[in-house]
């Protein structure tokens, strides 16, 4: 932050740390003070379509946590990564490139490399659902809002919903002129700006247009380039068109995001034995544990992502009662990943070296059409049709460096004797290339009536009916020596090819294939019951659905990998409480859930022609089970507390047991990964009128218990608490506003991911204090 005084922000960071934490019971002393303030309070209402139409947030039986586009910049909700700031329910895992990433939530979430399986929290960004986890993790600019809808909700969702839900909508056009310029800075050289435009074109025509760039140099040091790494160049364009007339409301949405990142570089945590310590050659030692900062690789990790959509939605009016809704997109996706995976400086005797190279290309075109009947009437409904299919490809390099001896000298400061290069006969270099191309549709037919029996009673019902066509093609060699041609294996490197050996029961080709189709129903029944206009109780069973899959990788073999993958279904069972009281200054939602997850995707022992083998499967059932409490409170105007807390115990209730010996598999009992029992935000914003200006203090605080990278409990994660905080002046019109922003102001440091006890860990951004402004322009 060299450009605009990293010292003076800092002690505006640090001002509006104490002024967030303190403003709140000082402004509530005012404002009762005062015998003539007209504040009256009350938390906003917030409409949402967690249930395909328009809806109060409290009058939905789901646990949802909703939050507009403006609340989300306020808390530093930047892309779906963030998401557990607002969310407690939400973890993340942070793979090297965004295609290895995924969502959990309630403790439950598909963690696998394969591109022929489905998320289990579904992201939907402006009714078109995501194929692939990776896509969702783009920036989040210029939103309406983002509901996130928690628990299976396949019924109205459908595809890869089984645990959850992020519903991602844009802001659209506007019936009168206006722009926004919004630049911000930060710490270590991190820059972003965003533009928009919107207003009228013609009678019943608007249109918005935002673009938006950023920049980031990388909170790790790589000690072998001397640059950051981890860092990031995000850059895009987003288009809408919305047109309203008497009978029709049609939008049509164009966009385009581009990500050069040079992230994320695995990080060693430990000691490697005091040849790989020497080799690393760390300012602080190998051993810095979550502290640590540098690495010494020879080849940057990367992500490229470029993505582009078209999205066209309308409801049309076939009546005074009953809506036509359809929504259909193309959505394209490409993503590159470039991995250092032996983490050291260059390749020796003990330890060769190993890069990575692959390209995901993802193209998923979808169709959905629905008939919904007035919802304010006592009784409605919604039916509807769901077509979809996507074509996932990957094209996978790896290339090692191995040698058993070296011509060369073991280095006197190391110990460590390096392959020679340019010996061909000691030092040879194995690689293989594999590509697989992956077919998926599905095609479902819903329907959901809700019945208001009485003012108070109602009842809902609904039920989908899915069909799901999925094959794969798997191509790769066996590996080759890339000087010779020559057969050759290295680490990660097979000399099998892709369809096996005919001795180990495959078909002895570069070749292997696979497909399967399946049908399922699912669907949910809810009891409501409102003893007042402002309080909702409900219980609900929902029956969750995820497709078959493949366990579809670079080193997939056949007939091990080749095993089809059935379904996955859940069961949950859910209480809750929506309310409003105290003048509806107090809003109040509890929810208590326990959902158990049958024939659960995961690793785990296969017994194949009567080789015991580890491999994607279904491995058995889990069990997540727990409750959440969202609190808002509003007491005056301008000011807003809100509390929320998750506690889900997620655990492995019972896998498949060890074919071989029939033992109970040693992970029952044992914690999902990324899955803290406990999480909890606190926060506090205030808007005060000063005369001259307007003042803007917020505060929040999110703490994550204990957790896990991997299954049975491997790979700890400590807990952690981060807090932010933010101070902003404007002008009374608010068309000029400053906001400065501490965050992680009690500087605890965390991971995000722990592989092979603490040798590779994912550092965050986050896990260091640093501090920025924000500055933002509106006109029209």
């Amino acid at each position: 932050m060299k450009a605009f005084g990293k010292s003076s922000i800092r002690v505006l960071g640090w001002s509006a740390s104490a002024l967030g934490l303190m403003v709140g019971s000082a402004a509530h002393a005012q404002d009762a003070a005062g015998e003539d303030d007209d504040s009256s309070g009350g938390v906003d209402v917030i409409i949402v379509t967690a249930q395909k139409v328009e809806q109060n947030v409290q009058d939905v039986p789901i646990a949802v946590t909703a939050l507009s586009g403006e609340t989300l910049e306020a808390k530093g909700v930047d892309s779906i990564e963030d998401l557990s700031v607002v969310a407690p329910s939400v973890s993340f895992r942070k793979g090297t490139t965004s295609a290895n990433s995924a969502i959990v939530m309630r403790g439950v979430g598909t963690i696998t490399f394969s591109v022929a399986a489905e998320p289990s929290v579904s992201t939907v960004v402006d009714g078109i659902v995501l194929s692939r986890s990776g896509q969702a993790f783009m920036d989040l600019v210029d939103l309406e809002r983002l509901e996130v809808l928690r628990g299976p909700q396949g019924t109205l969702f459908g595809k890869n919903a089984s645990a959850g839900l992020v519903n991602v909508v844009s802001r659209g056009g506007t019936d009168s002129f206006e722009g926004e310029v919004k630049a911000e800075a930060y710490d270590d050289n991190e820059y972003r700006l965003r533009a928009s435009l919107a207003g009228p074109l013609a009678t019943d025509l608007s249109a918005r247009v935002t673009g938006f760039y950023g920049t980031y140099d990388g909170n790790i040091t790589n000690v072998y380039t001397g640059g950051k790494v981890n860092g990031y160049e995000h850059y895009g364009v987003r288009g809408i068109l919305d047109y309203s007339g008497s009978i029709a409301d049609v939008r049509f949405i164009a966009d385009y995001f581009k990500a050069n990142d040079d992230c994320c570089a695995d990080v060693r945590g430990v000691s490697g034995g005091a040849v790989v310590d020497a080799e690393l050659n760390l300012p602080d030692g190998s051993a810095q544990g979550e502290d640590q900062r540098y690495v010494n690789h020879n080849l940057v990790t990367q992500t490229k992502d470029k993505q582009w959509s078209l999205t066209l939605s309308g409801d049309i009016q076939l009546s005074d009662t009953h809506t036509l809704s359809v929504v259909t997109g193309y959505r394209n996706w490409f993503n590159e990943e470039i991995r250092e995976g032996d983490f050291l400086p260059r390749p020796l005797t003990t330890a060769g070296e190993l890069h990575d190279n692959g390209v995901v290309t993802t193209e998923q075109m979808s169709f959905e059409a629905r008939i919904a009947s007035d919802p304010t009437a006592p009784f409605f409904y919604q039916v509807g049709g769901f077509l979809w299919h996507s074509d996932n490809k990957q094209d996978f390099t790896r290339r090692d460096i191995t040698c058993s001896t070296s011509t060369l000298p073991v280095d006197p400061v190391t110990g460590g004797r390096p392959c020679n290069l340019n010996d061909p006969v000691n030092t040879i270099y194995p690689t293989a290339t594999s590509f697989s191309d992956v077919n998926s549709s599905n095609y479902a037919l819903f329907g959901q009536a809700t019945w208001n029996i009485t003012e108070q009673l109602g009842l809902t019902g609904g039920l989908r009916y899915t069909w799901d066509d999925l094959s794969y093609t798997h191509i790769r060699a066996p590996g080759v020596n890339a000087t010779t041609g020559l057969p050759a294996t290295g680490p990660g490197v097979s000399g099998n090819p892709a369809g096996g050996t005919i001795a180990g029961g495959g078909n002895g080709t570069n070749v292997s294939r696979g497909s399967q189709k399946n049908g399922n129903i699912s669907g949910k029944a809810v009891l409501t019951f409102k003893p007042t206009d402002d309080v909702m109780l409900y219980g609900s069973y929902t029956r969750g659905y995820k497709g078959p899959a493949y366990n579809v990788f670079f080193n997939h073999t056949a007939p091990n990998n080749a095993v089809p993958i059935d379904e996955e279904t859940s069961d949950a069972f859910e209480v809750g409480l929506k309310s409003l009281f105290w003048d509806r200054k107090v809003q109040l939602n509890l929810a208590a859930f326990t959902v158990q997850y049958d024939g659960f995707q995961a690793n785990n022992f296969v017994n194949l022609n009567g080789t015991i083998i580890t491999n994607l499967t279904n491995a058995g059932t889990v069990k997540s089970e727990g409750f959440e409490a969202d609190l808002v409170f509003a007491p005056v105007d301008g000011l807003t507390f809100n509390a929320s807390a998750a506690y889900a115990d997620a655990r492995v209730k019972e896998f498949n047991p060890n074919p071989a010996t029939n033992a109970p598999d040693a992970r029952n009992g044992t914690q999902l990964p990324l899955a803290p029992k406990f999480s909890y935000t606190l926060g506090a914003d205030y808007e005060a009128d000063f005369g001259g200006f307007i003042g803007y203090f917020g505060t929040n605080y999110r703490h994550m218990s204990r957790q896990y990278s991997d299954l049975g409990e491997q790979g700890p994660i400590d807990a952690y608490g981060l807090l932010n905080a933010s101070i902003g002046f404007s002008d009374p019109e608010d068309r000029y506003r400053i906001t400065f922003h501490a965050r992680n102001l009690l500087d605890d440091s965390y991971v995000l991911l722990n592989v092979g006890n603490g040798s590779r860990l994912q550092i965050p951004r986050d896990a260091d204090r640093y501090f920025g402004v924000t500055a933002r322009v509106r006109f029209d």
